[in-house]
């Protein structure tokens, strides 16, 4: 999973983005599964994942590669 870095940890919000960032870090994917099972998609990159593009993955196991946006995903490729 990549490593999200906030663009400055000097700002007022930084007690968030350090609580945000050891969440990410530490996550267990339950949540995840959780959100799968309750027949919701979910969105995540990976190391190799293209800049501007995520995984979206249903949750009948199919995945997709997707650009997103607020009027909607749009499909790049499905994996």
């Amino acid at each position: 999973m990549k490593t999200v870095q906030p663009n400055s940890m000097h700002d007022p919000d930084e007690a968030l983005w350090r609580d945000l960032l050891h969440a990410v870090q530490h996550d267990d994917g339950a949540a995840a599964k959780e959100h799968l099972q309750a027949g919701f998609p979910i969105y995540y990159a990976k190391d190799d994942t293209p800049p501007g593009l995520l995984i979206k993955e249903h949750p009948n196991g199919r995945r997709e590669l997707v650009r997103f946006d607020e009027a909607g995903d749009e499909v790049i490729r499905v994996l």
